[in-house]
C-alpha cells in the first residue's frame, strides 16, 4: 500500500508555501509559494533533506526563473496559464545524482517525434451500445479502486484505496468512466485546482481487453466539457513517456508537448519519465462547433 502523501505548511520569515511530502516517490513538490524565492528554496530543501528525498519539484513563476537556475534547478517543463493565466515552470533539483538521468532518452524522443507527426483530430467514434459512459461518484469508489488495482500494480498515488478515492472526490476531483455489463472497465479524472483555475487530466486506466475502442479519448473529452462549463481553461496532463498510445491521444486532442519530468514517479515496477502536455480550453466551444 502506498504511503499517503502529506502536506507540510511552511510559514516563516515572510514566506508561505505548502510542500507536498511524497515519501512513496521519494520526492517533495511545491505547487505554490509566496515571498522571497531564495527563502522558499532554502525551506523546501531543508524539508527534502530531512525526509531523505531524491527529487525536488517547485512550480515556479517566470519572474523567478533566473533565481532557480542560480540555485541549481533545471526547468524540465512548462504549463501554459497554470497560475490564473500566467505560465508555471517545473523547476527540478536532484539530491541523488543517479535520479537526474534518464535511461530511455532516445526511445522517448523517438516516441514524441512519431506522435507529433500524427494528424490532430478531436473526433471520436462511440463504442458499441454495451459501453455506457457516466460521471462517477463516491458510491463507485470501490469499483474505481478495483480498476486501478488491476491496471496498475504500482501507482504514484494510492488509488488502490477506495477511501483515498472518496477523499479526492470531496476535494473536487472529477471522475468519468465506462461501464460494460455492470463492470467498470475504463476511467479518467480531472484534478481541479480552484485557486488557480487549472486542472490536471490524470488517472487514465482501461482494462486490456477493452482498449480497442478508443474509450480514453472519449473520457478525456467529457472531462474537458465539464471543465469548460466550470470556466477552467488551463488543462494539462502528465503521461508516461514510454506510452505511445497515451501521448498520441493527448496530441490528437490538441494538447501541446511542454517537456519531460525525469524519473518522476513509480509506475508498475520502476521510476518513469513523464511527458507534460497542455491545452487552452478557452476556445473549446468554438473548436467543437
Amino acid at each position: 500500500m502506498n504511503q499517503l502523501p502529506a502536506f507540510r505548511t511552511v510559514e516563516e520569515s515572510g514566506i508561505r508555501c505548502e510542500v507536498y511530502m511524497d515519501a512513496f516517490n521519494k520526492r517533495v513538490r511545491l505547487d505554490h509559494y509566496v515571498g522571497d524565492p531564495y527563502l522558499v528554496i532554502q525551506a523546501t530543501e531543508e524539508l527534502a533533506k530531512q525526509a531523505n528525498s531524491e527529487k525536488i519539484i517547485i512550480k515556479g513563476k517566470f519572474e523567478d526563473y533566473k533565481i532557480f537556475l542560480e540555485k541549481g534547478y533545471r526547468n524540465e517543463a512548462i504549463i501554459d496559464g497554470y497560475f490564473l493565466g500566467s505560465d508555471g515552470y517545473f523547476f527540478c533539483k536532484y539530491l541523488v545524482p543517479d535520479r537526474a538521468f534518464s535511461s530511455h532518452l532516445q526511445v522517448e524522443e523517438d516516441i514524441i517525434a512519431s506522435v507529433q507527426q500524427l494528424k490532430r483530430s478531436s473526433q471520436v467514434i462511440m463504442p458499441p451500445a454495451d459501453y455506457k459512459i457516466m460521471k462517477v461518484g463516491e458510491k463507485e469508489a470501490e469499483m474505481l479502486s478495483d480498476l486501478y488495482r488491476e491496471v496498475f500494480q504500482i501507482y504514484p498515488t494510492p488509488l488502490h484505496d477506495p477511501e483515498y478515492v472518496k477523499k479526492t472526490m470531496k476535494e473536487g476531483t472529477i471522475y468519468y468512466a465506462f461501464m460494460y455489463h455492470h463492470e467498470l472497465i475504463s476511467a479518467a479524472s480531472a484534478e481541479v485546482n480552484n485557486m488557480f483555475r487549472n486542472a490536471e487530466l490524470t488517472d487514465c486506466a482501461t482494462k486490456k481487453e477493452h482498449r480497442k475502442f478508443g474509450l480514453m479519448k472519449i473520457l478525456l473529452k467529457k472531462l474537458e466539457e465539464d471543465l469548460f462549463q466550470q470556466q477552467i481553461y488551463c488543462s494539462y496532463s502528465i503521461a508516461r513517456s514510454l506510452s505511445f498510445g497515451m501521448n498520441a491521444v493527448l496530441h490528437q486532442l490538441g494538447y501541446q508537448y511542454r517537456g519531460r519530468l525525469v524519473n518522476n514517479c513509480y509506475i508498475f515496477d520502476k521510476l518513469e519519465d513523464m511527458n507534460v502536455w497542455v491545452k487552452n480550453l478557452s476556445t473549446y466551444q468554438a473548436a467543437e462547433n
